[in-house]
């Protein structure tokens, strides 16, 4: 059995204290201020500043992971003689994992006899990351590489993203709802709820009225379709909105007795995205 490093990229939601616990290594994305041509990782900016720059109407852009970085993060494991297993950002919104595909290719014909696994997570955020515990998980209990990507994929498509936002205009810029929807949304106190489908496209689902009904609507689906809910492991990221991400937790805690094995930040590369007050919900369900 070959030795092999998992490797991830910002797109998971993990903070890097996190991943080096687990022994992740990571690639950055990246991304940068409209109009302007620097290019930031998430070190560059801390989460607190970015939300804070984003209320003040900065807008952010953000960009794919390239041929030139995925080889580069990923050359000097073959090079000790190691086989890489990728959990890559979904490609229903990143054309992140398409690219390091056809990076992969071409990297194992540089280095004869050695793997280069790339897997389409199809998630996003903290349910990104969950799937990479579980890969985590699985290498820990000493699964091989193979035997990784196999729990990987039983996994995946069960797992479920649920999420709110607090102000539908970010959703707007990136083409998810309306102008018309936005504006009446923000006028009328409209949250919706969306989750990431089979694909790994951002669907809305649901419509209330209310920050507090978002969550207990977000609650409910992991009643309604969490497989085993007193006892599955579930994550919860938010964009700055810790005391509502401790709020939803306290709902499920109240209902199943479960805490969340982890709440993280919803970093730059989902937030620009998002916005702040985004918070999100991820565990295995029956079905997305």
């Amino acid at each position: 059995m070959n030795e092999y490093m998992i490797y991830t990229d910002t797109g998971c939601d993990i903070l890097p204290d996190k991943l080096a616990e687990w022994g992740v290594r990571c690639i950055d994305l990246t991304f940068n201020k409209e109009g302007e041509t620097v290019e930031y990782t998430q070190a560059d900016v801390p989460t607190k500043r970015f939300y804070d720059l984003m209320r003040e109407g900065v807008v952010f852009r953000t960009a794919a992971a390239n041929e030139l970085t995925i080889k580069a993060a990923i050359e000097p494991a073959l090079k000790d003689g190691l086989d890489v297993l990728y959990l890559a950002f979904g490609s229903g919104l990143s054309s992140t994992a398409n690219t390091a595909k056809l990076t992969a290719e071409e990297l194992m014909k540089a280095y004869p006899g050695r793997r280069v696994t790339v897997i389409d997570s199809l998630c996003a955020s903290a349910g990104h990351g969950l799937l990479l515990w579980f890969a985590v998980d699985a290498k820990r209990r000493g699964a091989d590489m193979d035997e990784v990507e196999a729990v990987v994929m039983k996994n995946l498509p069960g797992l479920c993203h649920w999420f709110t936002v607090d102000d539908l205009v970010y959703l707007k810029r990136g083409g998810r709802v309306s102008a018309a929807a936005a504006f009446f949304g923000g006028m009328l106190n409209i949250k919706p709820v969306l989750h990431v489908d089979d694909a790994g496209h951002l669907i809305p689902m649901q419509k209330v009225r209310g920050r507090n009904a978002s969550l207990k609507a977000i609650a409910k689906k992991f009643t309604e379709t969490a497989v085993d809910p007193a006892h599955c492991t579930y994550f919860i990221s938010h964009g700055d909105c810790i005391e509502d991400a401790k709020k939803l937790e306290s709902m499920i805690i109240a209902e199943h007795g479960n805490h969340a094995a982890l709440i993280t930040d919803i970093g730059p590369v989902i937030g620009a995205h998002s916005g702040p007050g985004t918070l999100a919900l991820f565990f295995v369900g029956t079905k997305r």
